[in-house]
């Protein structure tokens, strides 16, 4: 799995991770991507997402389907 976002393209930041003695040593941070369910064009599909793109609503989320022992647990 590639970890890119597949909405904003969203990956990998390369940078230097600085010591006390001012050591640099190269360090990556990857972005936090999950594998969630999204309505594209009317179908339900599984995507990589980061979470920043989830929590702004770039994403719909299919409406989970209720069966009848749901129902009557509630009632």
């Amino acid at each position: 799995m590639s970890r890119i976002c597949s909405i904003c393209g969203k990956g990998r930041q390369v940078g230097n991770q600085v010591s006390h003695a001012n050591n640099k040593t190269k360090k990556v941070w990857q972005p936090n991507i999950q594998k969630v369910r999204t309505v594209e064009n009317g179908a339900t599909k599984r995507a990589y997402v980061c979470t920043r793109c989830i929590r702004s609503g770039f994403i719909q989320k299919p409406v989970r389907k209720t069966g009848p022992k749901a129902e009557t647990a509630t009632a």
